[in-house]
């Protein structure tokens, strides 16, 4: 076979060469092209582009957020660092008890301090109190705006003004300011450097909505919101405050507290406890030993719970004034003895069970009751679950788990139940007037208001037979030493045992006493409390609330009744109780018979 002859040299010569496809043809080929021997390196070429773009993305997001901020964007963030405006708080009368102030405070930008150890240095030789170390972090940190230091005085803003150092400024803020120093302090509680209240009236304000709005970014100043009015009566919360200094000093008390509320409100007219802080000055207020004993504190109320079983009794139609319970010997239950204080070791009528504070003659009383009724009558008093007011700071009930006959023995006559003094205070005002059960609240309102929701506890006449019987007890009982003349005050003391590793102690004790004032027409009920206060002379040895919180209670009610408008009676009512006289009781109050006698 003839091998093919090759073509001739000159007609290969005039053909065109084809040319070579390109890289980016081949790329396309390869993408679009259907044949199944393609297939890997077509999905491997769409990983690779797809992690190509989300590198791009990641590494756009990264300088973004590394780059540095625009001037507006430090503008806006040093805006948003201000103090927020709060409203003003004013006492009943319109005084100021919070309000606002604006003060310069000192603020740097990192990135534009050039020698950060000589801003360092510069700033604290001015603002001493101003930690270095501290300080010398912000500066390193990457941030656009850190503080340097709140609301500073005039000499130091223009001692940092004449320092000249770039990235160094001054904003105006609002600072919280507190008047009258720890006068009400733990009513009013307290705003941080940042406008937000921790705690009091100032968190319960935030609570209302101002923290929403400016969340929301409303830039309000402190015209535009409303002032809130407290309750509180300023002239008097500082002599209650006064007044319980003096006691607490007095009677070398470890703790005190005292309040007024309107019975017929259920405003709190004045309030103090003690030891308290300067909310100018707010970090004494993480003293644990500071709380507001009066909500917070949880307590045995000592014989001043007797006003509460007896009403109970009557409630419930078991005694009336005339009846008599034998207290003639101990109570003994199981391998407990109930024991008088000061035993009479004889039969007592109902207000003698009250004068003469008998733990027997209560305990006896609340048996006729019963154990269910007990509960539900004390559920009923306000005295079983948390109270609510305005004030975020509040203390459960200590209340027993397997509720015994033994329990609401104990439980008449103020041991075994340990509740906040304010809600044991809001059930006495129940007591005294008229039987509404009205909650405490730290603002301002009227009587209708006040009434308008308010349930009834018990009835008139039972009211009316606890204003009797606290009558009779400051003329010829334990209420003696607060019986200021020419005001016609009841009163009833309570002194409790405290529990020391697990046992009523003999020489520490709490102490309470309440007075209503006047007590045929109530207005005012007022409490003092003393944490072991100790027998001092003229005390004849006693620690007990008739010679500790009585006198104080004394002292306040001389000193406050003038500023709450209620002067002295020269001649005081002939028939007090009318309620009781239509239901056959009388009582003598004439000077012949200034020891009250039940007829």
């Amino acid at each position: 076979m003839n091998a093919p002859f090759p073509p001739p040299e000159g007609r290969a010569a005039r053909e065109p060469t084809p040319a070579r496809p390109n890289a980016v043809m081949r790329l396309v080929k390869a993408l679009f092209t259907t044949r199944l021997d393609k297939t890997r390196g077509r999905t491997r070429i769409v990983a690779l582009l797809f992690t190509l773009l989300f590198g791009v993305i990641i590494g756009k997001l990264v300088y973004f957020g590394l780059k540095p901020e625009a001037p507006a964007t430090i503008k806006t963030a040093a805006s948003d660092a201000v103090a927020a405006a709060r409203p003003d708080i004013l006492d009943r009368n319109g005084e100021v008890l919070a309000t606002d102030i604006k003060v310069m405070s000192v603020f740097a930008e990192p990135r534009r301090i050039i020698d950060k150890d000589e801003a360092v240095e510069l700033i604290t030789a001015v603002l001493p109190d101003v930690d270095a170390k501290e300080l010398r972090t912000k500066l390193e940190s990457r941030k656009g705006f850190v503080w340097v230091k709140r609301a500073v005085t005039a000499k130091e803003q223009q001692e940092i003004f004449h320092l000249g150092l770039p990235g160094v400024g001054f904003l105006p803020e609002n600072k919280r300011i507190y008047p009258n120093g720890p006068i009400a302090a733990h009513v009013l509680g307290f705003a941080n450097l940042d406008g937000v209240g921790i705690s009091g009236l100032e968190k319960f304000v935030d609570t209302q909505g101002l923290s929403d709005l400016h969340g929301a970014g409303f830039k309000l100043a402190p015209d535009d919101l409303k002032p809130l009015v407290t309750s509180l009566d300023l002239r008097a919360t500082y002599a209650v405050r006064d007044e319980l200094e003096k006691g607490v000093e007095k009677f070398k008390a470890k703790a005190g507290a005292a309040a007024i509320l309107d019975v017929n409100t259920g405003e709190i007219i004045a309030m103090a406890s003690l030891p308290d802080f300067d909310p100018n000055n707010p970090a004494d207020a993480l003293d644990p030993d500071h709380i507001n004993r009066l909500s917070v504190g949880v307590y045995e109320m000592g014989s001043t719970f007797k006003a509460i079983s007896i009403a109970m009794a009557l409630e419930a139609n078991k005694v009336n004034l005339n009846s008599r319970v034998d207290a003639r010997d101990v109570l003994r239950f199981g391998r407990f003895t109930i024991h008088d204080f000061h035993p009479e070791h004889r039969i007592l009528t109902v207000p003698e069970v009250f004068i003469h504070s008998s733990n027997i003659g209560t305990a006896r009383m609340a048996m006729m009751v019963g154990v269910e009724g007990h509960k539900a009558f004390l559920r009923k008093m306000g005295q079983l679950t948390r109270l609510r007011t305005e004030l975020p700071e509040s203390a459960e009930p200590l209340v027993p788990k397997n509720w015994s006959e033994l329990n609401t023995i104990t439980i008449a006559f103020g041991q075994g139940l340990n509740v906040a003094p304010l809600q044991a205070l809001m059930a006495v005002g129940a007591l005294v007037n008229g039987g509404v059960m009205i909650t405490p609240t730290f603002l301002k309102r009227g009587e209708e208001d006040a009434k308008r929701d308010a349930p009834r506890v018990i009835r008139p006449d039972v009211s009316e037979s606890l204003r009797y019987l606290m009558r009779i007890n400051a003329e010829v009982g334990s209420a003696g030493n607060a019986n200021i003349p020419g005001y016609f005050i009841g009163g009833k003391t309570g002194t409790a045992d405290k529990i020391v590793h697990g046992h009523y102690s003999k020489d520490k004790v709490f102490t309470t006493f309440m007075a209503v004032l006047p007590a045929d027409k109530p207005r005012y009920l007022f409490l003092t409390l003393m944490d072991e206060p100790q027998a001092i002379p003229g005390t004849y040895g006693y620690h007990t609330a008739a010679w500790n919180s009585g006198v104080v209670t004394g002292k306040i009610i001389e000193r406050v009744t003038p500023l709450l408008g209620i002067p002295p009676r020269i001649e005081l009512p002939v028939l007090p109780f009318p309620l009781l006289a239509q239901l056959g009781y009388g009582f003598a109050n004439t000077p012949q018979h200034s020891k009250g006698e039940i007829h």
